[in-house]
């Protein structure tokens, strides 16, 4: 690999990794259009969407795993917040869906990849626009919520974010905070537990796909554990309302550059 394409997948994955610890969402939803256009447009190389979609797993993989690491360092007197019910059921459940969704994609066509995630495109950009919110409730008060709803909802963002290499965070916390009216404090903790299970079951899928780049999935990786915590830290001093229209804004561009392609 020549230095010029390892130079653009260091960047990619900085630039996706620093806007999800900025924003707090999935870094797939970003990183999946700058991995299937940037390369080709600056010449550097041509990837499939099953190349994408194995090389975002990745990366979904080892940033969701220094998120958990991250929050525990952070919050170590305080690691009830994380709801072991609710991340067993949706824990295990999201594992078997993008366990499937991973390995299902070896039998896609990248057409069909990428439809799926204009889908999960649009799907975001409604959710990122109508920000949902829990329950401001957090006691010490045994946690309800409808379990069959809880699995049912995590297998199907499994499914999906198994097909397109993302960990599902972009759609399952606006499902846990306004279908299962978890608290939101409850929610972001438990969320990056539950996409961590997701991100293995995900990462096993592409494993037996063998769509798998390897070196720029190392860079990839590699820049993605230096711009989160950047992004992260920033999120603190910058109000981030602004930046999130403008994602808003290249999500849905990306979108309709997709199904233009497709129609």
């Amino acid at each position: 690999m020549d230095f010029s394409l390892f130079l653009v997948m260091l960047v990619l994955g900085f630039i996706g990794s620093f806007f999800s610890g900025l924003l707090g969402i999935g870094g797939a939803i970003i990183n999946y259009p700058l991995l299937l256009f940037i390369p080709s447009i600056l010449g550097v190389a041509h990837f499939t969407g099953q190349e994408v979609s194995a090389i975002s797993m990745f990366q979904v993989f080892f940033a969701s795993l220094a998120g958990v690491l991250a929050y525990r360092k952070k919050n170590s007197g305080n690691s009830s917040l994380i709801h072991k019910g609710l991340v067993l059921y949706m824990g295990i459940s999201i594992l078997i869906g993008s366990l499937i969704g991973g390995m299902s994609s070896k039998y896609l066509s990248g057409e069909t990849i990428n439809i799926v995630y204009g889908v999960l495109a649009i799907i975001a950009v409604v959710l990122m626009l109508f920000p949902s919110k829990g329950k401001r409730n957090d006691s010490d008060n045994p946690l309800d919520f409808n379990k069959t709803i809880a699995i049912v909802s995590a297998f199907l963002v499994g499914i999906v974010s198994g097909v397109v290499g993302a960990g599902g965070a972009f759609i399952l916390i606006p499902i846990m905070l306004t279908v299962l009216r978890i608290p939101t404090r409850v929610t972001i903790a438990s969320s990056l537990a539950i996409v961590f299970i997701s991100a293995v079951g995900g990462v096993i899928g592409k494993l037996t796909t063998g769509h798998i780049p390897l070196l720029p999935t190392v860079f990839v990786v590699v820049g993605s554990l230096l711009g989160a915590p950047i992004g992260s830290k920033m999120s603190a001093k910058i109000d981030a309302k602004y930046l999130r229209y403008g994602l808003v804004v290249l999500i849905a561009l990306t979108a309709i550059k997709i199904w233009s392609s497709i129609l």
